[in-house]
């Protein structure tokens, strides 16, 4: 079952209370076919008691729902969306995605078999349909004209048979509609709602029962100076439309996931563990933290964990994008997904499941594809009065015919019925979340997961990209290149001693004195009492006396002034040290710029972005790395509350601020920013700082992200577009607006293929983004 904590928070209780309290479940609702189905289900879960919100993606046929877990549970949800008249249950009894799959896939040939079905019974209710054309005194055209050469003997059969045929031929191609159409519209009015369903039932329901009584009783027509018009193949035509814009509109859903089923195809079905001394094949769900995996040549890794024994090469490239192998050797991590090229290897299970770096993407990619979009608010709005409105221009249209030509009845009934079966909310309830969702995943295949369609959305309007120096615009791995103790203390001493304190601390100067300790065989002592004071140091004890080690403003917090001799090195960061109470030296620390860092910044200001540095560090580290990258503006020397302050600052003077971070150090400014882009190698997937995670770490990355971004939010606005534009545009039409002047009239027909298109043109839109390059 697919069930997190949220961020969502309650009016009555604090933001950390909040995520405690609340929770959040994904559920599959099945039946809905456009965005006034997906209102309908939203209100019912919305209703229900406990739930805070509750977004439903008409894409992926799910729910979203944050509730308080004391209150309502997912039982309750099912419960909810049955009784609004669709089908839903459990994620556990849906199974794994591929029974997901296998079951569209069986919707799918489905769909298609019926709707071939109703075209070749379409098409022949066409043909039989001729005589009956020149009966009532129409120019036969080319097909009529055909039809005499090759079938003259349809030509001398009863009109009155012909129309029982047509008739019986008719409920029988409706009969294969029920599921799709019929049933759906009538749950819909048990309980007293819309939706696209209704308008077709009404529309090929009418039309069969004005076309019966003009075949069983055509003296009540002619009674009144009336023809009696039938439209049989006009029903089937409909349906057909209708049952095979569906089927490809089922297609292209599937094809705008494809990203997800492939990420999702990465991991192995089971795993080979050792237990009691044997090596045993399990389910992958059977794998548990500290079990011992093997994993033979050609494999994929089938949970996250640390080598064993062995050595191997591997194919990490759905993580890095790097295509070439690299080593792996005891001690090394693997990540579940990855391909085993040529070692057979034994490793510990770290992370099984769905904790996994696979997992943790999945799971993201689900969440963001489910999500929804400020953009959709648009879609919403409309979709909540959309049918009732339609029918009643059909209504309008009816009346308004029958009062304008007393003598042609016929023509006020199709136009009525053309105007029901035009009309396609199910092209507004597509238009957002199918860009979405084809974003979502192709962001996925570039190393970039968006956590939601929100964040996707507010990157595009940014206009300032505020980059912090450290694992960003720099490798964030510096290496010690001087040690400069005081008098009476050694290098290898205050080296020890910073080191044993530090080990404990995730800073990159941290690491960088503990790389330079295991360099120099140093056994470092244990420490206790360790703080880390954000954007200063860190402080403990280490051999009974105090140490602090950090920049100028830790030790002078602490009542320790550094010499004035001990000045920033230009170029390179320093570490000061501070032993009981008494300065004790300091170290020095390069870092190398990323590789792609200048470019990335190049891209960005081409694209008309200020580009601003914040950093903790040195200015001349600070203002040398803003040379060689081309950052437009540096800040140095900050505390993470000075940064808050600078992107609040700039918030205030109306720039839509992106801000790029390890997503640690720098939460703060990532939570405030406009966007907040977090930089990491996919070890840290579940941290909560920032709405963008860009797996590879690399700064060109930042460009890619915010392209894709300004071409989803592009497509959804395109969608949006043709989605309104084609219902504004195409019932006037079908409601005859143009038949006084110009003698233009839409068949029924006509009017449903017209509808499918509208659906399928926004769908292969949106699959537009799946070939994506960042230029």
């Amino acid at each position: 079952m697919s069930v997190a904590a949220t961020e969502v928070p309650s009016p009555q209780m604090s933001t950390a209370e909040a995520r405690r309290e609340q929770t959040t479940v994904t559920i599959p609702v099945l039946g809905m076919s456009c965005a006034a189905c997906q209102s309908h289900v939203e209100r019912a879960l919305r209703a229900t008691p406990g739930v805070c919100n509750a977004e439903v993606n008409l894409m992926t046929h799910t729910a979203r729902v944050v509730f308080d877990p004391k209150l309502s549970g997912p039982e309750q949800f099912v419960q909810a969306v049955r009784n609004s008249g669709y089908e839903s249950s459990l994620p556990a009894d849906q199974g794994e995605h591929g029974s997901h799959l296998e079951h569209s896939q069986l919707g799918q040939q489905s769909l298609r078999w019926r709707a071939f079905a109703l075209l070749g019974m379409a098409a022949s209710a066409m043909i039989l349909s001729m005589p009956l054309m020149s009966e009532m005194g129409e120019h036969p055209g080319f097909l009529a004209r055909l039809t005499m050469e090759i079938l003259p003997a349809l030509y001398r059969l009863p009109v009155s048979a012909i129309e029982s045929a047509l008739l019986a031929f008719t409920i029988l191609g409706m009969a294969l509609a029920v599921g799709e159409v019929y049933k759906p519209a009538w749950n819909a009015l048990v309980h007293r709602t819309t939706n696209m369903n209704t308008l077709v039932a009404l529309g090929t329901i009418a039309a069969l029962s004005y076309s019966a009584v003009a075949t069983l009783a055509p003296s009540l027509f002619r009674d009144h100076g009336l023809r009696p018009d039938v439209y049989y193949e006009s029903v089937l035509f409909i349906l057909a439309f209708l049952m095979l814009g569906r089927w490809l509109e089922s297609r292209a859903k599937t094809s705008t996931q494809d990203a997800l089923r492939a990420f999702a195809e990465l991991q192995p079905q089971v795993a080979r563990v050792i237990r009691q001394g044997s090596e045993v094949e399990v389910p992958l769900a059977s794998v548990r933290t500290q079990d011992t995996v093997v994993l033979r040549p050609g494999e994929r890794v089938p949970v996250d964990g640390v080598m064993l024994s062995g050595t191997t090469s591997v194919d990490e490239s759905l993580l890095t994008g790097e295509s070439l192998p690299v080593s792996r050797s005891p001690g090394d991590r693997l990540i579940g997904g990855s391909l085993n090229y040529d070692g057979v290897v034994e490793y510990r299970a770290t992370s099984p499941g769905s904790g996994g770096v696979l997992g943790q993407m999945l799971q993201m990619m689900q969440e963001a594809q489910s999500s929804r979009a400020p953009t959709q608010q648009l879609a919403d709005r409309v979709s909540a009065v959309f049918v009732p409105v339609v029918l009643g221009i059909a209504v309008l249209t009816f009346l308004a015919w029958v009062a304008l030509d007393r003598g042609n009845i016929g023509h006020a009934f199709a136009a009525a019925v053309t105007v029901l079966v035009i009309a396609c909310p199910c092209a507004l309830g597509l238009a957002v979340p199918a860009a979405l969702t084809v974003a979502i995943g192709r962001s996925a295949q570039l190393g970039i997961l968006f956590k939601n369609g929100a964040a996707l959305e507010r990157l595009a309007g940014v206009d300032t990209v505020v980059l912090d120096k450290t694992g960003t615009l720099t490798v964030g791995r510096p290496r010690i290149s001087g040690i400069c103790p005081i008098a009476g203390i050694t290098e290898e001493d205050l080296l020890m001693v910073t080191a044993s304190l530090e080990r404990r601390s995730e800073h990159p100067l941290a690491r960088a004195v503990l790389d330079r300790a295991a360099e120099a065989g140093l056994t470092l002592e244990e420490s206790s009492d360790v703080r880390a004071i954000p954007g200063k140091g860190v402080t403990g004890t280490v051999r009974a006396q105090g140490v602090a080690a950090g920049n100028r403003a830790l030790l002078l917090e602490l009542g320790i002034d550094p010499p004035a001799a001990v000045a920033p090195v230009e170029e390179a960061s320093t570490l000061l040290v501070a032993i009981d109470g008494r300065y004790s030296g300091y170290f020095v620390a390069r870092d190398e710029v990323r590789s792609g860092a200048a470019e990335a910044i190049r891209m960005l200001k081409k694209r008309g972005l200020r580009t601003i540095m914040l950093t903790g560090d040195n200015a001349g580290v600070a203002q040398a790395i803003a040379k060689q990258t081309g950052t437009d503006e540096v800040y140095a020397g900050l505390l993470p509350e000075q940064k808050l302050e600078h992107i609040r600052s700039l918030q205030r003077g109306q720039r839509k601020v992106a801000m790029v971070g390890d997503g640690i150090n720098d939460a703060a400014a990532l939570a405030q920013a406009n966007a907040g882009i977090a930089m990491g190698t996919g070890t840290d997937l579940a941290r909560e700082a920032g709405d963008v995670v860009l797996l590879r770490g690399e700064p060109l990355s930042i460009a890619t992200a915010l392209d894709l971004s300004r071409a989803t939010l592009r497509t959804m606005r395109q969608n949006l577009g043709w989605a309104v534009g084609y219902n504004i545009v195409g019932i006037p039409l079908a409601a005859g607006l143009l038949y006084p002047m110009f003698g233009i009239l839409l068949s029924p027909a006509i009017a449903s293929a017209a509808m499918a298109l509208s659906s399928i043109s926004v769908l292969a839109n949106s699959l537009r983004l799946r070939g994506f390059k960042s230029s």
